[in-house]
């Protein structure tokens, strides 16, 4: 009996197949932009999740903050001295895996008549590990280039591929500003940041020759960034309490005074963008939702229309002994089929888009089939609800009335 309604419900479709899909254009729409944007939200989470992990997955970044004075008026960002970080490198001891120092500027590279723009950053000892970055061939840097005007150098990918194409750099030179530096290693590609920044545009040169050469800076408070890598089963939240208890004590804040730097957590950055994220997701997906709810409307129109013109059909079943149940069935089948063909074709057009919204920005392509599964399963759910009340009306049909319908 139903498969019998299935194959009448698949005849009707195609027998006036543009009128179908016409009206199932809202349905089709409706799946394919909640299918396309629920994935689209996942590959967001995802490019997230991995340039937050490119960092490292428990890793405070202390940066300093706008200041007040005791007036409440703003006295700028003030930087972290050496010696400020070495107080609180002390005060970790046995706390943290490594701490690492960054200061960054963006110059001009020049080599062999090629120009680019770049970020050069000055950084610590420590900088590599702490920011889980590898060398992907070459070396580090060396202990005693730390402590003496190193004119080395460490870059990304994308200044590579900038500067050298397809040439291996290592020993090569270039000008960073005014001074010639020679390449000794290149970093593993790291892809994009958590905020879409391009993480392999960058050079490293040690902290020393950075503020010599690069962006010579007379004050002692010097350096931009601070990182801290910390050890596993460290708890995240009490250690950047803990940070922000010792910098203070460091710099002599007064209790009621704003804190002149922030300690952000890649975890909490994680969770707030992940919300955010699934939030603005679910949001879309609602708005997408409504071209569902049409598609439920428009085939609903079609049902009573389909019951008009097969009233005569209707009596003739009736007559030779379908029951009422049997009629109401047949048309909820169909109004079933009809919705799920629309939500069929919706998931097709939603892969398409998913890749080509991927590939527009950069994101990896993700196609969650469940949740294909859970938009056709919500296709049925329309297909009963909209198409009851026609097939309702088709039941209740007084057979002689019909077998007299012209």
């Amino acid at each position: 009996m139903i498969w019998n309604a299935i194959v009448i419900a698949f005849r009707q479709i195609f027998r006036n197949f543009l009128r179908s899909f016409l009206t199932t254009l809202g349905v089709i729409i409706g799946v394919a932009s909640v299918v396309a944007m629920v994935n689209f939200g996942q590959a967001t989470t995802q490019r997230i999740t991995q340039g937050i992990a490119s960092l490292g997955s428990n890793l405070l970044i202390v940066f300093p903050s706008r200041a007040l004075d005791s007036r409440g008026i703003s006295v700028g960002r003030l930087k972290f001295s050496e010696n400020e970080v070495n107080l609180l490198r002390q005060r970790l001891e046995g706390k943290i895996y490594s701490l690492a120092t960054f200061s960054n500027t963006s110059a001009l590279i020049r080599y062999e008549g090629k120009n680019i723009m770049s970020s050069i950053a000055g950084v610590g000892e420590e900088y590599l590990r702490t920011t889980n970055s590898q060398i992907l061939y070459g070396r580090g840097f060396d202990p005693k280039e730390f402590h003496q005007i190193s004119k080395v150098c460490i870059i990304g990918n994308s200044v590579k591929k900038g500067l050298y194409a397809d040439q291996n750099p290592l020993g090569s030179y270039f000008k960073i500003g005014s001074f010639v530096c020679e390449v000794v290693g290149v970093l593993k590609e790291k892809g994009q940041g958590a905020m879409g920044q391009d993480q392999d545009d960058i050079v490293l040169v040690p902290f020393k020759t950075y503020s010599s050469l690069v962006k010579s800076d007379a004050s002692l408070h010097n350096i931009g960034r601070i990182y801290i890598a910390l050890q596993d089963g460290m708890d995240s939240e009490e250690m950047s309490k803990e940070v922000l208890k010792i910098l203070r004590e460091i710099r002599g804040v007064a209790p009621n005074q704003k804190s002149p730097f922030e300690v952000m957590d890649t975890k909490e950055i994680l969770q707030m963008i992940g919300s955010t994220t699934k939030t603005m997701t679910i949001f879309i997906t609602a708005i997408a939702g409504i071209s569902l709810l049409v598609g439920g409307i428009g085939i609903m129109n079609m049902m009573l229309v389909s019951v008009s013109e097969r009233t005569r059909e209707i009596g003739i079943r009736i007559a030779v002994g379908a029951t009422g149940g049997e009629v109401l069935l047949q048309f909820l089948i169909e109004a079933i089929v009809l919705s799920v063909f629309g939500g069929g074709i919706g998931v097709c057009v939603s892969v398409g888009a998913s890749y080509a919204l991927s590939d527009h920005f950069g994101m990896p392509f993700v196609f969650d089939i469940s949740v294909a599964f859970w938009a056709l399963v919500f296709c049925v759910v329309i297909g009963i609800v909209f198409g009851f009340l026609p097939a309702r009306r088709a039941s209740r049909l007084n057979p002689i009335d019909a077998l007299r319908y012209e």
